[in-house]
């Protein structure tokens, strides 16, 4: 258990510490919360300039609303340290 909990504190961490990542986390997190990351999904899904596996991982991320809330609230949680 110690391991599984080390590893989801090290994956929260490698995206707080990317502002990329960072930043398409917490906006798909907003969308989910307002009901509007399907609306993005399909612009995803349809954009060919987008390669299949990135697409793939969008989605992947997009449908795990409690990993991006959980995201959000790390983030939240963890602001005056980083």
């Amino acid at each position: 258990m110690q391991g599984q909990w080390l590893a989801d504190i090290e994956s929260l961490e490698a995206i707080v510490q990317d502002d990329d990542s960072r930043g398409l986390v917490l906006r798909m997190a907003a969308m989910s919360k307002a009901g509007r990351l399907e609306e993005f999904l399909a612009g995803v899904r349809d954009d060919v300039s987008i390669d299949p596996a990135t697409r793939a991982e969008f989605v992947e991320l997009a449908e795990d609303e409690s990993f991006l809330l959980a995201v959000e609230d790390y983030v939240r949680r963890t602001r005056v340290a980083h």
